[in-house]
């Protein structure tokens, strides 16, 4: 609790003091002795002193009244504090999620689209001058398909997790990055036909990344497994994680499994993750590495 000093009301009875001594000094002057002309110039320079200090006017000061300590300051307000358990962590990680996810939707570019309907986005551009794919020529890609993450909002954004690839040395039979391309002739039916149409337009050195519905991609082009994101009939719907799926269905889904469609799997691993998520939307990463 602080308390606040006010002035001393007392400068008009000092000024009257100062003024009567004065004007009476003055007319006793005459009629007395040397000691008593002293003392009284002393009363008389005293009392003007004391009118000079009190007509100073003191500043307020503030006081602490003993047993209250002083607020504490206000600073700028701080970041959100450290989480103290594991929930905390999880949630503060969900707010720092959703805020980067909205900053991302602000941000986007809105994707591009072919004329065949495939949405593609570059990631990576190509020097000036560099060739350009078009249909008819023989391509050198490395690929990945991943599976949608769980923020991948748009079917193209996030970091999916990899079903397959090649040429990045993520798989067991590639020792490095670069050593096995994927090599195709642009059109081909034999390759899935996303890629056909994605990597028309993109030029040597750039990296794409487009979405591949399963009719796109490596789903079997009947009405009876025409069912999935895209689709007319009445076969699969759209996962974007990991489902566990029983034996007899998993033998349905895989009738509509075309095994023929490059780029296909190498290993029994491969297969099974891609046997559980053809008829999903994916995404399929592929950067041009070269034309002949």
């Amino acid at each position: 609790m602080k308390i606040r000093h006010k002035p001393l009301l007392i400068i008009p009875i000092v000024s009257t003091v100062s003024g009567f001594v004065v004007s009476h000094s003055k007319g006793l002057s005459t009629s007395l002795n040397a000691s008593e002309q002293s003392r009284l110039a002393f009363i008389h320079s005293s009392a003007t002193a004391a009118v000079v200090l009190c007509t100073i006017r003191p500043q307020p000061a503030d006081a602490l009244v003993k047993g209250n300590a002083p607020p504490p300051k206000k600073g700028p307000p701080a970041e959100e504090r450290k989480c103290r358990n594991l929930e905390e962590c999880q949630e503060q990680a969900e707010r720092a999620a959703d805020k980067a996810e909205e900053e991302a939707r602000a941000n986007m570019v809105p994707a591009s689209v072919t004329s065949k309907g495939t949405r593609y986005r570059v990631l990576v551009d190509a020097k000036e001058g560099s060739p350009v794919a078009k249909e008819g020529d023989e391509a050198s890609v490395l690929f990945k398909v991943l599976k949608l993450g769980k923020r991948s909002y748009d079917g193209l954004s996030g970091e999916g997790t990899v079903v397959f690839s090649r040429g990045y040395g993520l798989e067991d039979d590639e020792n490095k990055a670069g050593e096995k391309p994927f090599t195709f002739t642009i059109g081909n039916s034999q390759v899935i036909a996303g890629l056909n149409d994605a990597i028309i337009g993109q030029a040597v050195g750039s990296v794409r990344r487009f979405a591949a519905t399963p009719q796109m991609g490596w789903e079997k082009a009947t009405r009876e497994c025409d069912g999935g994101p895209g689709g007319r009939g009445n076969g699969g719907e759209l996962k974007t994680d990991y489902v566990v799926v029983p034996t007899a269905t998993m033998v349905d889904q895989e009738a509509c499994f075309d095994k023929k469609k490059l780029p296909f799997p190498a290993t029994y691993a491969q297969q099974r993750r891609m046997a559980q998520r053809f008829d999903q939307s994916l995404i399929v990463e592929v950067e041009l590495v070269r034309l002949n």
